[in-house]
Parts: structure tokens; sequence; C-alpha cells
């Protein structure tokens, strides 16, 4: 039935797109005519930000076009600010590092409304098709104290396809030599005058698992994925208002080729068997207040429900979030110079989780069992204000004042950031601020479940998290290349500084992960970054990126150490030539992905992982609304050595320390087509 109502909603959206399209002049009347073709091939598919206070480099629709990406978790590729890898071996949820920490840190937003939090934040990232997204924006630091103050290392903000684009529609199919298709739809209509609507669509399913390392293991799970949304917008004289619904349903296999978790007993294929399902939907307000838009009120409404059903051998973890989010604010910009936001916000979160898990380990028997449930309760009273000197200088600081009911804790969080321009071709940033999250010690550490290690601690608890992040930026625009404005240098420094923080501790004793409060030792992360991007020839245009991080923390038997598993540099060479006119398009990317120190019981020499090399390479072809296009992954083949550690069941496994590439060289291919509207 799933499956049916799926085609049915395709087929209901491909019909209403053709009705109201001439397909026989599909250019005719188009918003990019072959001129405007040639202007847009200009813009780069990652760059930063000129405009923005914060230090924000912003991934575009042509960026995201450069992989064939399924979802955002595989948009990051071209970029150097996020790092994108594997959380275990089993499970295939992916996670991502800014400024050299988890993606746990990092606040995500649905166009300002926070995102993939708690249960649905081991596999978010990859409920987000890559195609359904506008573009990306990536901010570095303290971000803006409106969408709450859960950021530590930044914000990452996905921009949707638009209802009132004029596109009634847009297909995606692409498929790899793995047994992996996807399709992506996207509808946007507009019935009325006023009011618009975009239909999404996406399927990702993997047919056959594969072992290219042999090792019993398989390097994907065998993935089943449904996702629909839709948005509506409608546009009155006195009243904007957005809103939306989104669904997911997302079936994974890992592991061991049969495992059942239900008639599981040791000795037999062990491997993992998780559900999920999620359903959002939101609702925004905005009323201006004067005809030129510079005073409004708006209120921001969401609700998520997520649930995981998940086995791991003979281990279950079930666990249902809800979650509320209301912001309601007041904006005046008083005059040219000075402009302010005041308002209140509440995030309302009930947790239940079902665990049973229990083993032989380290000479006894141990039961990591538990069940009950959490409600975090957060309300915040939030001002910020905007100083604005033309575009020669602008400061934004803001306040946030915080009060969480299950700790009976009332906490403030101050944020600044500053931007200067004393000329044209030269932008300094500043920025810092606090940050504060709850602790999930499960989800945000999912691949704990792919070991057998006996675990102790906090792992039931869920405790605030406390950081102080601040750094700077400053970007040269160089009167250089066949597009000056395209071209510059850029070198930023950002710090993260930990009060309280949840360690998951490998290395306390051997076959052990210790959970537990970091309550004030060292824990901090130094992230420097280099960019510098030119267009040395008219539609060929060359990206480099080189990052360094030094990140160390105290771990209970070892002391203040390198962080473990966290890479020390990463280099990213992107290359673009576009034919005249665009109809050919040909993309290069080399990345250099740096060591990282290994915990001892991988047996590593030097206790450290290989620098390795990821190389990739598409080439499209485009015609009149529609793109063609192959590309290959990891065109060198690498891949991580001994993934799997120890035997299943026993408390020497471990199949969490993933730091490279599971799957060798892909193949993909796919199309894109798109219908414009016409007059």
């Amino acid at each position: 039935m799933r499956r049916l109502a799926v085609c049915i909603l395709f087929a209901f959206t491909v019909v209403s797109a053709w009705s109201q399209v001439d397909t026989t002049g599909i250019y005719a009347g188009r918003k990019d005519s072959l001129d405007a073709a040639v202007h847009v091939g200009h813009r780069q598919g990652n760059y930063l930000s000129k405009i923005k206070p914060m230090r924000v480099e912003v991934i575009s629709s042509e960026g995201l076009a450069k992989m064939a990406c399924c979802n955002v978790a595989e948009s990051f590729e071209n970029s150097a600010s996020v790092t994108v890898g594997y959380s275990d071996a089993v499970t295939g949820a992916r996670q991502i590092r800014l400024l050299g920490l988890s993606g746990i840190y990092t606040q995500m937003l649905d166009e300002s409304r926070p995102v993939m939090r708690g249960v649905a934040a081991p596999f978010g990232l990859t409920y987000m098709p890559g195609q359904w997204l506008e573009s990306i924006q990536i901010a570095k630091g303290s971000a803006s104290v409106v969408s709450g103050i859960e950021s530590m290392t930044g914000q990452i903000n996905l921009e949707h396809r638009k209802p009132t684009d004029e596109k009634p529609l847009f297909l995606s199919l692409s498929a790899m030599n793995d047994s992996r298709l996807s399709g992506d739809i996207a509808s946007s209509l507009q019935p009325t005058e006023r009011l618009s609507t975009v239909i999404l669509g996406h399927v990702d399913k993997n047919f056959q698992s594969h072992d290219m390392n042999e090792d019993g293991f398989m390097d994907d799970p065998l993935v089943t994925q449904i996702n629909l949304a839709n948005r509506w917008f409608y546009d009155g004289d006195h009243i904007k208002l957005r809103w939306g619904v989104n669904a997911v349903s997302d079936q994974r296999n890992g592991g061991q080729p049969g495992y059942d978790r239900k008639s599981y007993i040791a000795g037999q294929p062990w491997g993992s068997d998780i559900s999920n399902r999620l359903f959002d939907g939101y609702f925004k307000i905005g009323i201006p207040l004067r005809d030129d838009h510079t005073s409004s009120i708006g209120i921001v409404t969401d609700y998520t429900w997520q649930e995981m059903n998940a086995a791991f051998g003979s281990a279950t973890y079930l666990a249902s979030q809800r979650s509320a989010f209301v912001n309601l604010l007041y904006r005046n910009q008083v005059n040219e110079h000075h402009d302010f936001t005041v308002g209140a916000s509440g995030v309302f979160d009930r947790l239940d989780e079902a665990l049973h898990r229990a083993g032989m380990g380290m000479g006894f028997i141990y039961n990591n069992s538990f069940s009950g449930r959490t409600a975090f309760n957060n309300y915040a009273l939030y001002g910020e204000y905007t100083f604005h000197v033309h575009e020669k200088f602008t400061a934004v600081t803001g306040l946030s004042a915080n009060y969480y009911t299950s700790k009976k804790v009332f906490c403030l969080s101050p944020r600044m950031t500053l931007k200067f321009q004393p000329w044209e071709y030269l932008v300094f940033r500043f920025n810092g601020g606090r940050g504060i999250r709850q602790a999930m010690p499960l989800t945000d550490n999912i691949g704990v479940f792919s070991t057998g290690k006996t675990w102790d601690g906090v792992y039931d608890r869920h405790f605030l998290e406390d950081a102080w992040t601040y750094g700077g930026n400053a970007t040269f625009y160089l009167n250089a290349g066949a597009n000056p404005g395209n071209s510059y240098f850029s070198i930023d420094f950002f710090r993260t500084l930990f009060r309280q923080q949840l360690i998951v501790d490998y290395e306390y004793m051997t076959n052990y992960i210790y959970f537990y409060a970091l309550n004030g030792a060292p824990s901090y992360t130094n992230t420097f970054q280099v960019d510098f991007a030119v267009e040395p020839i008219e539609r060929f245009t060359v990206n480099i990126t080189a990052r360094y991080t030094d990140a160390k923390v105290q771990l209970a038997n070892l002391g203040l150490v390198e962080r473990p598993m966290t890479p020390r540099f990463k280099g990213v060479l992107n290359l673009q030539y576009k034919t005249n006119l665009s109809k050919w398009i040909f993309d290069f990317t080399a990345a250099l992905n740096g060591s990282c120190r290994a915990y001892d019981y991988m047996k590593l020499k030097d206790n450290r992982t290989p620098v390795y090399p990821m190389l990739y390479a598409q080439i499209t072809r485009r015609f009149k609304g529609i793109d063609l296009y192959v590309g290959g992954e990891n065109l060198t083949g690498f891949t991580q050595e001994k993934v799997i550690l120890g035997i299943p069941e026993i408390n020497n496994f471990d199949a969490s320390a993933v730091w490279g590439p599971l799957m060798g060289l892909r193949i993909n291919a796919g199309l894109r087509l798109t219908i414009w509207k016409t007059n």
C-alpha cells in the first residue's frame, strides 16, 4: 500500500504539472534565457558570502549538482569546512564535523527552523534529499540567538525549492553501480494569484548488498527510504503565511547478511535492523507593520514526531521523541543604521526510551537495560540589536535568557558578530558567544550499539552541554581572473572551549565504553582554514581549501590528549569547466584527508590512521530542459582496512572505529528534467 500511495502521488504530480505546461515550447518565456544562462554560469557552486556579517559558505543549487548526491550528507564533498563520515560500519548513519567537532554541536535549520534534533540526529542528514534544496548555508561560530542557542560550532541552514518557483515539474533520477537507485520529484504550482505550493517526493533504495573488503559484513546497509513533503505559501497584502508537512519512512538492514532480529541467537549472523518514521509540520505567520516591511511581527511553530525501532544483534533500542518549537518575534528597523529583534520562544521535548542490552564483559555479566520518559522544556526571552554604517561596519549583539525546567537552571547566552569592510576588496569578521544543548548519549553516539563492549556511566542521563566559541575571518577580494568578482583569498580561525561536555571514552579500560561528564576539565578545538577561489579563464573555476584542526580533550585515564578519530587536516581542490552556453560541464574534486589519533586497540602503525585521497569526477551534458550526467566517486578505490574488529557478541567486538571510506570505486549516472512555466 505504501508503494502504491507513492506511485499515485508521483503520477498525480506529473499529470498536474504537465497539464499546466506547453511542452512544445519548454524554453518559451524562461527567466534564464541563453543570455541569462551565461550569467548564472559565473556563479560558483561554493562561495563565501560577501554581504553576511558572519563567515558564511554557500553551496548553491549549482554546487549541489556537482555530485550525484541523493541527500544532504553527500553534499559536502566540495567543502573543507564540513567533513562527513560514517558513525559506524553497520547502520549507515552519517555524521558531519564542523570546527573539528561532531555535528551534534552544529545546529541544523530548515529555513531557520531547528531540525534533526535528538532521535532524528543520527540519520537526519540522509532524510533531506539534495535535489529538494536551492542552497545550503554554512555559518561558522556562534550564530543568531533568534533560532535558539543550541549552535556551538555553527549553523547549517537548508533552503528548499520554493512554492513560487516557475518550475511546474522537476524530475531527477540516478543510479549507481552498487545497485542504488534514487528518484526525486518537485512540482511548484500556483492555484491562485496569492496561493502557491510545492510538492516534493523522494525514493531511495539499494537492491543488493556488497562486501568489497570480504570481512563478512555489508559495506553499506540495505536501505529503503521514502520521503514526501508539501509546502504552501500565501502572499496576502497584510499577512504572509507559510506552512507545510514532511513525512519519512526509512528501513535499513546492515551487518552480516542473513541477520534476523526475531530469531537471533548468539552464533547466528549478527546485524542491525532499524526502522525510522518521522512526521514534521510547521506554520509561519508574518505580519508587516509598515508598507516597506521594515517592521513586522512573526510567529513560527513546528511539531516533530520521530520514532526509532532498532535491533543490534540481541540488543534492542526503542526511542520516540515528540518536539514542539514556538517562536514569537518582533522586528523593527528604526532607520538605515539601527535594527532590532526581540522575542520569546519555547522548545518542548518528550523522549521515551527503552533499551535492552545484556551480555558478558570484563569477566562479569552486564545489563544496560532501562526504560523511561524524560521531558525537556526550554523557555527563552531574547533580543538582538544590529548597527549598520552603510557597508563599512556592522555589529550584531544578541542575548538569550533560557530556563531549563528539567534541570531548574537559568542560563544567559550572549553573542556578538562584527563585520568591518574598510575597503571594497577587504572584509574582516569577528564572532563569539555561548552555546548550550541537551546531551542525548545514545542517539548522539549511535555507533556504540555496533560494539560488544561493556557500557558504564551516564548513558541514560541528559545533562546540559556548555561551550564558548569565538573566532575571526579575513577575506581579500582579488582583481584577478576572467571574473574578478568571484576571486578571493580567505583565512579564518575559530576556537571552541567546553565548560561541560559528555565524554564517550573508548579508552578508559579494555573493551569498555565509559560515559561521563567533563565537569570543567579541558576540552577544546582550534581550527585554521584557508580558502582561495579564482576564475583564471572564462568559465573555468578553481577552488582550493585547506583546514588544520588542533583538538584536545582530557580523558579519565590518559589526561589531556589529542581528541581520538579527529583528522588533523583536510585539503580540497575543485575544478570546473563549462563550454559556451554551459552545454558541457566538467567537474573534478580531489580531497586529501589527514591522519587522526586511533584507539590503541585498533593496532595501527604509530597509533595513527594513514593519510588518504578521495577523487571525484562528473561530466554533465545539458540539453533543452534535460541534464544528463555520469560520474565517479572514490576513483582511487581506497578503503579502510580492518573495519570490523573482534567477534560479534564478544566484548572485543567493535564496528564503530571508522575513519575512512567503506566502499571503493562507485560509478553513477542520472538525469535531471526541468519543465519551466510558460507565459
